[in-house]
């Protein structure tokens, strides 16, 4: 997330916090996808990170692409830690071990998606190739130990650096060795919202398995085809993982809200400065935890958005659904993610379909996929039925929804094309992973290093 919001609007009861969600609502002519990835800064002479400051490094790249972009700077304590398109749409940020994140602008295609994709990559290239630095699209840092790994000097990071370690064995690790690609996607309705919810919280293990892509972690095999979706079994499980309330009936706004109080905060931002708060969730804050402890202690909407964007569930709720189960990977998987869940989810045909065959999957089924598939991927079962076939019914109903949408580019195809790389995994039943251990016992010879090369943007 690029930047925090400063919203001074007071918060008085609970149910502004679900009318807030409510808002978000838009009729279906005006939906829209915004994709963000991640990637990995790496120097091609070395093959290590890139710092936050010098001639060649983090800091630098985001004054580059400034200047070549025009877009606004992201100050936090002095340091520059993003850019933001001026009015509001696009933005880019980094993630706290420096990974590289454009948050794409709201689009309606995913032809325009792939355009500013590329885009964005040749800006950058344009900016880091004199300074000797290339991006790496894969899910899991394959090479640094976490000490070896930059910090970012962002303060809501600090918070999240020292909390982490309380609640989990992982969270550094999600923190500064992970890269992800998502896409948020829009509602119409509260019940447009919760049948949405309800499929993609499902089918999130699905994805994870079809985009599995971190099986190296400091320059060996880590034993797991998704080793970021594995992380996410340990990080932080009162803010992360499968939401049960979305598995059943009457789920709406009211009920994530009531998830969402009470989950810990980690912040509050007052005059520019961030205040740590891991210690209350936002319930007490609302019940005035912090009255007489600050001066400014009164909820404001601006601390519900924050604290909405500080929630992990493999689906997550602010005023649009944030599809969150895929690794990084390259640029074929940009676009594949997006036009996976838009396939499935903006077509209502394909959305009913998708809707019967997952109708009567229960929360511990989808849990013992999700706790399955960051080992085996689509070899996890579901009802004794290998997640292949499952991805292959599901594929076929994106697909068909993403037909039926029937926007095409300048050579007359649809937006199928894009499912392309998760046609070609299903086909060889090979994901990038299975791909790069495959290299990496072969032609590799027992070398992680010619992934930087074979896989970098």
């Amino acid at each position: 997330m690029a930047r925090d919001t400063t919203d001074h609007t007071p918060l008085t009861s609970v149910s502004e916090l679900s009318a807030y969600l409510a808002g978000g609502a838009k009729p279906k002519d005006k939906f829209r996808l915004g994709t963000e990835h991640e990637k990995f800064g790496f120097f091609t002479a070395n093959l290590e990170p890139v710092p936050y400051e010098g001639e060649a490094s983090i800091s630098a790249l985001l004054k580059g692409m400034q200047e070549k972009l025009g877009w606004e700077p992201i100050i936090d304590a002095g340091n520059i830690i993003g850019l933001g398109e001026k009015d509001g749409m696009g933005a880019i940020s980094i993630e706290p071990g420096g990974q590289f994140e454009l948050s794409g602008a709201p689009l309606k295609t995913l032809h325009e998606t792939q355009a500013e994709t590329e885009h964005h990559l040749a800006m950058l290239k344009g900016v880091a190739d004199p300074m000797g630095i290339r991006f790496l699209g894969i899910g899991g840092s394959p090479k640094w130990s976490l000490a070896e790994t930059p910090r970012m000097p962002k303060s809501r990071y600090d918070i999240m650096t020292r909390y982490m370690p309380k609640v989990g064995t992982r969270g550094l690790d999600m923190m500064y060795r992970t890269c992800t690609i998502q896409v948020n996607l829009d509602f119409s309705s509260e019940l447009d919202m919760a049948r949405k919810m309800s499929l993609s919280m499902k089918l999130q293990p699905l994805a994870t398995a079809l985009f599995a892509a971190s099986p190296f972690t400091e320059n060996r095999p880590n034993g797991f085809l998704s080793w970021r979706g594995n992380i996410w079994g340990d990080t932080d499980n009162a803010r992360a993982g499968l939401l049960r309330a979305a598995f059943e009936p009457g789920f709406g706004f009211d009920q994530y809200v009531e998830w969402a109080l009470d989950v810990p905060m980690y912040f509050i931002v007052r005059d520019g400065r961030y205040r740590d708060c891991t210690e209350i969730t936002f319930r007490q804050f609302m019940d005035g935890a912090l009255k007489g402890k600050i001066e400014e202690w009164e909820p404001t909407l601006g601390d519900w958005t924050n604290h909405l964007s500080t929630l992990f569930p493999d689906v997550r709720l602010k005023r649009y659904l944030e599809m969150r189960g895929a690794d990084g990977g390259p640029l074929s998987h940009i676009s594949a993610l997006p036009a996976f869940w838009v396939g499935l989810l903006y077509d209502d045909v394909a959305f009913d379909a998708a809707e019967a065959m997952t109708a009567n999957w229960t929360f511990e089924e989808v849990q013992s996929m999700r706790d399955a598939v960051p080992t085996v991927g689509l070899s996890a079962e579901l009802r004794g039925m290998p997640l292949f076939d499952v991805a292959r019914d599901i594929l076929d109903i994106s697909s068909a929804g993403l037909k039926a949408r029937d926007y095409r580019n300048a050579e007359g195809a649809d937006e199928s094309i894009y499912l392309a790389p998760l046609d070609s995994i299903l086909k060889n039943k090979s994901t990038l992973a299975q791909e790069l251990l495959t290299l990496y016992n072969g032609s590799w010879l027992n070398s992680i290093d010619p992934v930087f090369e074979q896989y970098q943007y």
